[in-house]
């Protein structure tokens, strides 16, 4: 029998400055890119009333709530 699929695959076109930044930020975060793209859309939408704590899988706490990270 075949395995449920848990995760869509799509295609994302980024332009090489936001690439750039997203790939600073999950390098400090200690993620990969793939990973910092899925905390950063699930952490949107808890911010914003769309989902929550409990829907998001392998959710990684953080010690700042406030997300907003200084560079």
């Amino acid at each position: 029998m075949p395995k449920k699929e848990t995760s869509k695959s799509f295609l994302l076109r980024l332009d090489a400055s936001t690439m750039a930044k997203v790939e600073a930020w999950a390098v400090q975060e200690f993620r990969s890119v793939n990973g910092q793209l899925q905390w950063m859309i699930a952490e949107s939408l808890r911010r914003h009333g769309r989902m929550r704590d409990a829907d998001v899988p392998d959710s990684k706490p953080d010690s700042d709530d406030s997300g907003d990270r200084k560079e």
